[in-house]
């Protein structure tokens, strides 16, 4: 009996022992063979995956050693059903934990060589690893016999109980859906909403979207809000946009020789500003007989939207400088006021 006992513990050793071993033989494998030859190739997907795969890898084959050795002990056979179920349940949660990090990778790289997109929003990723856990919560209760519909109908109940508490989260979530199921933004969009703001699109999570300004500062927007919210998308249909700049000349001026001055200007601008496309052939167009000008506008063309404050900023000091040149006056705003007899 005692012979028995002392194989029963060299054996639970001896596959303890085993196990570690073979665990530092596959880390070993995965990080200096297999590594280097995903590094050889053209996409950086199957690096992301290995990354995500190894050390969950090395958990299960550890994991595995230990549920195995245990099997080899007689005292631990009372405890065998609760055994089985650990393991399971651990399996379960490691393949969940490798499927939804891999899931996310890849809908990420699909993501990425879409031209709407730059990189995946978080929320994106985020309902993805919880339909995956999801579904091995269903399997865990399957493995162990629990009854799913009493569960269903407790969770409704308390579903309607969480929903009324949780009536403005919820409705920032699923306008966050909305949101990117519509595509009036995408990550890394340039908007401007209601209320002055604008920047860049960081991010759309659960809650809230993000927008950094081009200060560098972040503004936190409730999904629900920024649905309801009038965008300006400066991002599309494409980057390229115009910036149009107004101008007054004075009632007296030569208008033929403003427009030339003008043209003449903003084509130097174009070809010279960096951020300003030089191919584009700027327009001015008078519009209005204002109060102390004759008003119009100046249409120029950038790359993208932040370009245009540069190329305005440099238009309007080299415009200035070339009408002091030229003679041309812009007028003060004046009134006349008469006196009846």
């Amino acid at each position: 009996m005692e012979s028995l006992i002392h194989d029963e513990y060299f054996h639970f050793l001896l596959i303890l022992a085993s196990s570690l071993i073979l665990t530092k033989i596959v880390h070993f494998i995965l990080v200096k063979y297999v590594r280097g030859i995903a590094a050889r190739t053209k996409t950086d997907i199957d690096d992301a995956i290995l990354k995500i795969v190894t050390k969950p890898l090395c958990i299960f084959i550890i994991f595995a050693g230990f549920y195995l050795a245990s099997k080899s002990l007689s005292a631990l056979d009372p405890y065998s059903m609760w055994i089985n179920g650990i393991f399971f349940i651990g399996t379960v949660l490691l393949l969940a934990l490798i499927i939804s990090r891999t899931l996310g990778v890849l809908l990420s790289s699909w993501l990425r060589v879409q031209k709407k997109f730059e990189k995946m929003p978080k929320l994106m990723g985020n309902i993805v690893a919880v339909a995956i856990y999801l579904i091995a919560f269903l399997m865990i209760l399957d493995y162990f016999e629990i009854e799913i519909t009493p569960l269903v109908a407790a969770f409704g109940l308390g579903g309607l109980a969480i929903g009324l508490a949780l009536q403005n989260t919820l409705s920032n979530f699923f306008a966050g859906l909305h949101i990117i199921s519509d595509q009036p933004i995408n990550v890394g969009d340039y908007i401007e909403i209601e209320g002055g703001i604008s920047g860049y699109v960081e991010d759309i999570g659960w809650r809230s979207t993000r927008v950094r300004t081009l200060p560098n500062t972040l503004v936190i927007v409730p999904n629900s809000k920024l649905a309801e919210s009038v965008i300006i998308n400066n991002s599309l249909p494409v980057l390229e946009m115009s910036a149009v700049i107004q101008c007054g000349v004075a009632y007296g001026s030569d208008l033929e020789k403003v427009e030339k001055v003008t043209l003449d200007v903003a084509k130097k601008v174009q070809e010279t500003v960096p951020g300003a496309i030089k191919t584009f052939e700027p327009l001015i167009r008078y519009h209005t007989f204002g109060d102390s000008n004759i008003d119009f506008s100046i249409i120029l063309r950038v790359e993208e939207p932040v370009s245009k404050y540069v190329v305005t900023h440099e238009f309007i000091k080299a415009l200035k400088k070339r009408y002091d040149e030229e003679k041309i006056e812009i007028s003060w705003p004046v009134r006349k006021v008469y006196y009846a007899k």
